[in-house]
């Protein structure tokens, strides 16, 4: 392989040992989640003035005010801890993104949990300030959710962005809750299914059903993240979660109440499942996508990842610009720089979720050697998979979001 195509394998590699995933860092960020209160996520929402704001701003001639910006040569960058290629200490994508633009990256592993990131930036935003940041990565979900109907982010030139266009995944376009990709293009997606261990269960796990199967009393694990709970009861029901009603949530909320009250369910876990898993305190699971991949390739290779007969929840973590943004021309080049094949290989070989460019598959086998992860459906999905990915609820304001917390929240705490 040439010098000039920027990956060598020695270099880039991606490595072997377990580490901390994008997914575990949110649940160890999650006790700042509960200590935020209603209150702060409140003040944070949108009042009248900041509609007006956004109203205004939706309504600007955003192609002419592309056309007045211009590259400065900085970007500031958050993201998630974990979530980025890295060796010894350095990023070898961010680096040779600086070769190539002259663009230097001030990039900060910042982002512990959605919402008291969003809560951090909310003020400034609402005041008509700079965040500090020219791109942010957050998840599909609430707080991306009054990001977009608050205006508080800049919409995309489309035409700046050619590689998302030619190369992204068909399952990362368009998705509902940012239409036609207005103001986010995907960082990285997972899934949320059903692990199991076959040696305990002693038969193939198939259906959603199998966590109500009596048969597994007291060995099945579910998630105490009250979004992914509701979710897998929705599916319980036969009700796809993004078109669901309260009353939907209701008929759902009763089948995981008796789910517990009958004594299938072990626990409500955090991130910790994924042990209860291992060390055979579950036998089947709710489980995250990224997290089983990792399981099997650290001296657990019989646990398997189910997508189920009734679907499976299929999120994303996306990169945005926030309104004020000191550099947003270097911005967005990084987003068009990064849905490149070679850059996408180069940072999906390290972080092992499920990759936003199919043809970063063959560069990772072929040129980067790493077959694993080349090969395994948790990182590039079959077609036959993504033919069963559900997306999550979009809330359309504080209070139905509120509605889905009290329906699903007693559930968990009790």
């Amino acid at each position: 392989m040439s010098h000039d195509d920027g990956l060598d394998p020695a270099l880039l590699r991606g490595l072997t040992q377990r580490r901390m995933s994008r997914r575990e860092a949110l649940r160890v960020g999650a006790a700042g989640a509960g200590a935020l209160g209603l209150g702060a996520l409140l003040a944070a929402c949108g009042v009248s003035g900041t509609r007006q704001q956004a109203a205004k701003n939706k309504g600007k001639d955003w192609a002419k005010w592309w056309s007045q910006q211009h590259k400065t040569g900085q970007l500031d960058f958050a993201n998630w801890p974990y979530y980025i290629d890295t060796k010894h200490g350095k990023h070898p994508s961010l680096e040779l993104f600086e070769k190539q633009t002259g663009i230097k990256v001030n990039y900060e592993p910042v982002i512990q949990n959605n919402a008291p990131f969003y809560a951090k930036i909310a003020p400034s935003l609402k005041a008509g300030q700079p965040t500090g940041y020219d791109i942010i990565v957050m998840t599909n979900g609430w707080e991306l959710t009054q990001l977009i109907d608050n205006g508080w982010l800049i919409p995309l030139d489309h035409s700046r962005l050619p590689n998302f266009f030619k190369y992204a995944s068909p399952s990362v376009k368009s998705p509902n809750y940012d239409p036609g990709n207005r103001y986010t293009v995907t960082w990285q997606s997972g899934l949320t299914g059903i692990a199991y261990d076959p040696t305990k269960t002693k038969r193939k796990i198939t259906s959603v059903n199998d966590l109500w199967d009596p048969a597994f009393k007291g060995k099945v694990g579910m998630m105490s993240d009250n979004t992914e709970l509701g979710s897998v009861g929705l599916l319980k029901i036969g009700v796809d979660p993004a078109k669901s009603t309260p009353a939907d949530w209701k008929k759902a909320a009763a089948e995981l109440t008796k789910q517990r009250d009958q004594g299938i369910v072990r626990q409500y876990y955090d991130q910790s499942y994924i042990k209860a898993l291992e060390d055979g305190d579950t036998w089947i699971t709710q489980a995250w996508s990224g997290d089983v991949f990792q399981a099997q390739n650290s001296g657990y290779p019989h646990l398997r990842f189910v997508v189920p007969e009734e679907g499976v929840m299929s999120w994303h973590d996306n990169c945005m610009i926030p309104m004020h943004a000191a550099h947003p021309v270097d911005a967005i080049e990084w987003m068009n720089f990064y849905y490149q094949p070679k850059i996408e290989a180069m940072i999906e070989d390290w972080v092992w979720y499920i990759c936003p460019v199919p043809k970063a598959r063959e560069i990772i086998a072929n040129k980067l050697g790493d077959k694993t992860v080349a090969n395994s459906p948790l990182v590039f999905p079959t077609a036959e998979m993504e033919s069963k990915f559900h997306d999550y609820y979009t809330f359309k304001g504080f209070h139905d979001y509120n509605e889905w917390n009290n329906t699903f929240d007693p559930i968990i705490q009790s």
